[in-house]
């Protein structure tokens, strides 16, 4: 190891400084690099501010997809490197390439790198931690070449060479569950595409169920043998899909804004897709903005509910969705414990997702607070924007470029915490202490 590395490694571990702080800090760093990229006159076309760059670059790095402009008409093949790079860093894990490059140059990865590295996977032990990055590189760039393959089909035909490099950004954003695109109006060209409406949305579904539950499929390969992760994760994701998708098309079948002028088979091809992309994926193939109040109000149940742990996905994640529930019905059955699959939960679990979901509730009634006062505008919409900075998800009605200085901070904030601050929760979830004083029992009334 070189000398001016072992200095730095020293003075790192002086400041004796927790796991959640240090990824914070690198995801902060990364963010304000690609800003300044961003802001470079290489990387755009014509002007863009360094409020709109660093906007942009947290989008990215938090694999969220809201944006100021159009991505495609706005920056440069340079400027769209950039962000696919942090994308692919944001929604992988910035230590899972960290791991790979210490690697690489032979260097050993010691005890605090796979402590940061256990915050930044949202795993609760250290072992076979450089296992899980391997199964986590050969999965993502397996699924992100194949993707980029067959979309080739779809956008090679019509955009020449320049369809290369469209496919593979696109790729890109959807196994990172990021929602960039290259078109004004997303995907909503290839509405009817069924290429395209297989493709991407399996791809970030499978960015989206987590690594864990994929090498668990690939090595055991039988339902019976899987972890009970596994089983919920799959299980929850499967409802959640029909759940989606039959709530939109029952919807929005006669919204004339939305699926009410395209023929049947295409109606049906974007109700699957306005299904599941709301579950952190970030893309769409008809007008968000046109959509009914009751069809906004189950796309943001689902941008609050996410995708998997150790996966590129946000929200509170659907293992959380699932104690909670499991937990209200043992309530009613007078159980006290939870029963899933053979298997059961303790009190531990609970008192976790109940934690995660009461600060995730906080932050966004905060949020839409803060962004209701520097811009009075439609109520539902500001919602809808908060809700999907912190799912990362990227979907937006509009109100994105409405937003003032102070409410995109306020967004630019709720992206960061959506992506960094739950790994910072779980660490001290996980912190176990003994309470010096023990007080008598006492009794309140509920209900």
């Amino acid at each position: 190891m070189p000398p001016r590395f072992r200095k730095l490694l020293r003075r790192t571990r002086r400041l004796d400084l927790p796991p959640p702080l240090v990824l914070a800090l690198a995801y902060l760093g990364f963010i304000v690099a690609g800003a300044v990229l961003l802001w470079l006159p290489v990387s755009h076309h014509g002007t863009v501010t360094l409020n709109e760059a660093v906007f942009t670059s947290t989008s990215a790095v938090t694999v969220t997809g809201l944006i100021l402009s159009d991505t495609g008409a706005t920056f440069t093949g340079f400027g769209q490197g950039v962000i696919a790079l942090l994308i692919q860093l944001g929604g992988l894990g910035l230590m899972t390439f960290a791991v790979l490059v210490l690697s690489a140059l032979g260097i050993p990865v010691g005890m605090p790198q796979r402590l940061i590295l256990r915050e930044d996977l949202n795993q609760t032990s250290v072992s076979n931690l450089t296992v899980l990055v391997r199964i986590i590189l050969i999965v993502a760039l397996t699924c992100e070449a194949l993707g980029a393959l067959l979309l080739g089909f779809v956008f090679v035909p019509e955009y020449g060479w320049n369809g290369v490099w469209q496919a593979v950004f696109h790729a890109v954003s959807a196994f990172n569950n990021a929602g960039f695109a290259l078109h004004p109006d997303s995907l909503s060209h290839w509405v009817g595409n069924p290429l395209v409406n297989l493709v991407i949305p399996a791809l970030f579904i499978l960015g989206g169920i987590g690594f864990i539950v994929v090498g668990d499929l690939y090595q055991k390969r039988r339902w019976r043998t899987l972890t009970l992760h596994s089983k919920l994760m799959i299980a929850g994701t499967a409802v959640l899909i029909v759940w989606g998708t039959l709530g939109f098309a029952v919807l929005e079948w006669t919204n004339p804004a939305t699926l009410g002028p395209l023929e049947t088979g295409t109606k049906l091809w974007a109700s699957w897709f306005q299904g599941v992309t709301p579950r952190t994926a970030g893309f769409n193939t008809v007008d968000i903005g046109g959509m009914h109040d009751s069809t906004t109000l189950l796309t943001m149940t689902l941008m609050l509910v996410g995708g998997g742990s150790t996966s590129t996905a946000g929200g509170i994640k659907v293992t959380t969705l699932c104690v909670l529930l499991l937990a209200t019905i043992a309530f009613f059955r007078r159980r006290s414990t939870l029963h899933a699959f053979g298997r059961s939960l303790g009190l531990n679990e609970v008192m976790k997702v109940l934690a995660l979901s009461m600060v995730s509730v906080l932050l966004l009634m905060s949020a839409i607070f803060l962004v209701s006062i520097s811009h009075d505008g439609e109520f539902l919409d500001l919602a809808f924007e908060a809700v999907s900075a912190f799912g990362t998800v990227g979907l937006s009605r509009g109100a994105t470029g409405d937003l003032d200085g102070f409410g995109q901070a306020v967004i630019i904030a709720v992206m960061f915490v959506g992506r960094v601050g739950p790994l910072t929760l779980g660490f001290f979830l996980a912190t176990h202490g003994t309470p010096r004083v023990r007080y008598p029992a006492g009794q309140i009334y509920l209900g």
